[in-house]
């Protein structure tokens, strides 16, 4: 039998309160079995699943990436090395297009974004008859569509 650790004994070991170990269990990060008096019990696996959540909460993951992510973790083994790097790859896909995202923000943040306020004089030049709404709402620019220069300008 899988040796069972308390509620109170996973809050103490992961920093999280009681309620916010319930709150990750109604979500579907971690399951518990009840003990004789009714009492909730995990595997001290789960201290590393929820370990996991909180780091992946703090790289701006959603609670549904997450748990998506959880669902290749075997429930009825502790996860090997093999198990959180597959978990790792597919963050890693997610954290580089991000970083390539950010990247060319920051190289475009003085420049035109193509946002159609034309009050920069640059705008007439980046953003001449404010083509960028042609491509649709928001700052088209920013969002990764490429400013549509006139022939001849």
């Amino acid at each position: 039998m899988t040796k069972q650790i308390s509620i109170g004994r996973l809050a103490e070991r992961t920093g999280l309160a009681v309620s916010a170990i319930r709150f990750y269990e109604e979500k579907g990060l971690v399951s518990s079995t009840r003990d004789a008096g009714g009492r909730r019990q995990f595997v001290p696996s789960d201290i590393r699943r929820l370990s996991f959540v909180l780091i992946a909460q703090q790289l701006g993951f959603s609670l549904e990436q997450i748990r998506v992510q959880l669902q290749v973790l075997p429930e009825k083994r502790t996860p090997n090395v093999r198990d959180w790097e597959k978990i790792s790859r597919n963050f890693r896909v997610d954290i580089d297009a991000r970083i390539d995202a950010l990247t060319q923000l920051r190289s475009k943040l003085n420049g035109c974004i193509g946002c159609g306020c034309l009050s920069l004089k640059k705008c007439e030049l980046y953003n001449h008859g404010d083509k960028a709404s042609l491509l649709g709402a928001g700052p088209r620019y920013l969002l990764g569509d490429e400013p549509q220069f006139q022939e001849g300008r």
